[in-house]
């Protein structure tokens, strides 16, 4: 299936995880990416993974002058950009009575301004048809200890799938949101943890789980990719989980 011929998408945080395997499964079907990582390492290392179809842009979604430049870096590659996967963020998470000033100013910066942002600086090289997918998470439905800063952030992109969904609509724009549960990714790696309490994490993490394991990153973006497709064409302003039901199985 080749769903995607002669479409490009931008996908932040394109090096690793979710991102990273939603730029290869795009590029299976016939599209191309353009990919955002934080340091010229990372884009490179995934470029050499996705191959001639892929271009990279060295971009901080959570530094407003790395996004403020993002419509001109985007345009060395291409003037049309066919669906935008706001994907990039991470997660720090703290007890209430730990959280400081620039722990929630990093959280909201990256998962709050670098999507928006991203979205806005995409928006004047997207045509009708085009597809615009926020990154939210399960965080918004459930409650879990010191996810006070990252939930509230998350809450926020929520809103985003609403309101730019009602702003679009003229454009032929969709907006919509996918919502991830507990996924093999690196979303613990910038909270000091090491690599032994990572893991005492996920094994405290997984009974909780319905399906009793974590999900895959192309399980989301087997998500993204339909949401994205003219399959979906009459989706707009939803938010589609993706969290083998433990936001409504407890």
């Amino acid at each position: 299936m080749e769903r995607f011929n002669h479409k490009t998408a931008l996908i932040t945080g394109g090096t690793n995880g979710m991102g990273l395997a939603t730029a290869q499964q795009f590029i299976k079907e016939g599209g191309k990416v353009i990919i955002t990582g934080r340091s010229e390492e990372t884009v490179n290392k995934a470029l050499d993974l996705l191959g001639e179809k892929a271009s990279g842009i060295v971009s901080d979604a959570g530094n407003m002058n790395d996004l403020l430049k993002l419509q001109e870096e985007v345009k060395k590659y291409t003037d049309k950009v066919d669906v935008v996967f706001a994907n990039a963020g991470y997660g720090k998470f703290f007890p209430i009575e730990h959280v400081d000033e620039d722990h929630f100013n990093e959280l909201f910066n990256m998962l709050v301004k670098g999507p928006f942002f991203t979205a806005q600086q995409m928006i004047p090289l997207m045509g009708k048809g085009s597809s615009i997918i926020f990154n939210t998470s399960v965080a918004t439905d459930i409650t879990m200890p010191a996810f006070s800063v990252y939930s509230a952030a998350k809450s926020a992109v929520q809103s985003f799938v609403k309101t730019f969904a009602l702003e679009l609509t003229d454009r032929g724009i969709r907006v919509n949101g996918v919502s991830p549960g507990h996924i093999k990714t690196n979303i613990f790696n910038n909270t000091g943890l090491n690599a032994e309490q990572i893991e005492d994490a996920v094994q405290h993490i997984i009974p909780t789980i319905p399906f009793k394991r974590q999900g895959e990153p192309e399980e989301i973006a087997h998500a993204v990719l339909f949401l994205a497709s003219e399959e979906a064409s009459y989706i707009h302003g939803t938010e589609i989980k993706v969290d083998a039901g433990i936001s409504v199985i407890r």
